[in-house]
């Protein structure tokens, strides 16, 4: 006789109906330890059924995060959730791919000195996500300018712009460094060179310049500023290593463009860090920092410690970890190689031009980015058209597309754009069926149905 009321047993779980058992006559405690037990079926059930309640991922227009791949991938990183990164010794295999894939990193990123055989060649570790990567890297920075400056320092301050993502303000407010911002302007949403060298001086720890901006998807001119910090040192100024936010971008502008000087063929740059789970196509959280050289990373940073059967050295903000992630991005690095990473790119950038064309046929529309330099298309509204980017970014939810609506940075603020993402998994079709919603949410919008203004989250 089938349960229906009471705990769902295994013994009964195939001639339960899934509704009329326990999950459909009591409600689960939201916000304690429930009293009884019931079965794995229906602890599974009643959670997925909540989370029917999110979003669609695949048409999460607003973030730059991985939302699909292979599904050999997630075979392989499910087998991997168990495995804690930090225990070398008991994961060998793990640790082994973990340091291919730095080694693989800085090969990408044109790092001197590299072993074709040795991995402990390349200098840089996996991180979760970029901003465990910023804050390794900023510590970096803050070392090498406290040794160098000794007593004589005063309070040490980074320049960058005030268009970058929230983690630098994080690193300077945990770290007490002075943040400099450089500020934005309508119609430039990047810092320049001659605003680089009005903010520096001796206490300057770094400059931080973004490959592919959380904004717009710009480029800033990171050669021009390497270039002009090369000018001011020759003069006799202070000496001002460069760090390469390529959060964005790091695993687009390789393949896309791979004749732009922005890594460590300039002399300057002392580190950079990247996002796996961005266009490293790899599910969150996986980023990586890498430096040109040991003598980059202070060995004060670097932790040797007798953990576990092993010794090793670790330079991290985290311990325990699983090593699902590091698996997943040496997957993708293994099945897609040069040629593989060079196609995804491409298909992703024509889809994103042909996005940016037909948004540039409406009258009212100004293209700012048009997805050439990473697959991002920004965009903003002409005049006053009666309505606001942020009822288009409403108006697009309500068919299931999230396209974010936000203010532009400091001295920006009253610009406010629309930005399009476009990832692996957002097909040429998916981006017929997006402009065929925009239409019908521009025109109802232009014919004066009007909802609700409210402004939509500004995603990572």
């Amino acid at each position: 006789m089938p349960l229906i009321s009471g705990d769902v047993s295994d013994d009964n779980a195939d001639i339960t109906p899934a509704y009329t058992g326990r999950l459909g006559v009591e409600a689960m405690p939201a916000l304690r330890l429930p009293d009884e037990s019931i079965a794995p079926r229906a602890a599974y059930q009643f959670i997925h059924d909540e989370l029917m309640l999110d979003g669609s991922s695949r048409l999460n227009l607003a973030t730059f995060v991985t939302t699909w791949m292979d599904p050999e991938a997630g075979q392989l990183m499910t087998e991997a959730l168990d495995k804690n990164m930090i225990d070398k010794d008991e994961y060998p295999a793990t640790a082994a791919i973990e340091q291919r894939c730095v080694a693989m990193v800085a090969d990408l990123f044109h790092a001197p000195g590299l072993s074709t055989t040795d991995p402990a060649s390349a200098t840089g570790v996996s991180t979760i996500g970029s901003s465990e990567a910023v804050m390794l890297a900023g510590l970096a920075l803050k070392w090498r300018w406290r040794a160098k400056r000794g007593d004589a320092g005063g309070k040490p301050n980074l320049v960058l712009g005030s268009n970058v993502q929230v983690v630098w303000e994080k690193f300077c407010r945990y770290f007490e460094v002075e943040p400099r911002y450089l500020p934005m302007e309508h119609g430039r949403y990047v810092i320049t060179p001659e605003q680089v060298l009005d903010a520096v001086d001796e206490d300057t720890i770094g400059v931080v310049g973004i490959l592919g901006t959380t904004f717009t998807g710009e480029l800033e001119p990171i050669k021009e500023i390497c270039e002009a910090l090369d000018a001011l040192a020759a003069k006799g100024g202070p000496d001002i290593p460069v760090h390469v936010d390529a959060a964005s971008g790091g695993f687009a502008v390789p393949f896309l463009r791979p004749e732009l000087e922005w890594d460590f063929r300039l002399p300057r740059v002392a580190s950079i860090n990247v996002s796996g789970h961005k266009y490293g196509l790899t599910y969150p959280g996986i980023g990586f920092v890498v430096w040109r050289e040991a003598s980059c990373l202070p060995e004060d940073l670097v932790f040797r410690v007798s953990y576990l059967g092993g010794d090793m050295p670790t330079f991290t903000l985290n311990f325990s970890r699983p090593g699902n992630q590091v698996v997943g991005q040496y997957y993708n690095f293994i099945r897609l190689g040069h040629a593989g990473y060079t196609s995804i790119m491409t298909s992703l950038r024509d889809t994103a031009s042909w996005v940016a064309d037909r948004l540039a046929e409406y009258d009212g529309i100004e293209v700012i980015t048009d997805g050439t330099a990473i697959p991002v298309v920004s965009f903003m509204l002409k005049g006053d058209p009666g309505f606001s980017v942020y009822d288009l970014s409403h108006e697009l939810r309500t068919g299931g597309w999230q396209v974010p609506a936000y203010p532009m940075p400091a001295d920006a603020e009253d610009v406010s754009v629309l930005r399009i993402v476009v990832r692996e998994g957002f097909s040429r079709d998916l981006a017929g069926q997006l402009m065929l919603a925009f239409d019908d949410a521009y025109r109802r919008l232009q014919a004066g149905v009007r909802p609700e203004s409210s402004a939509s989250g500004f995603a990572h």
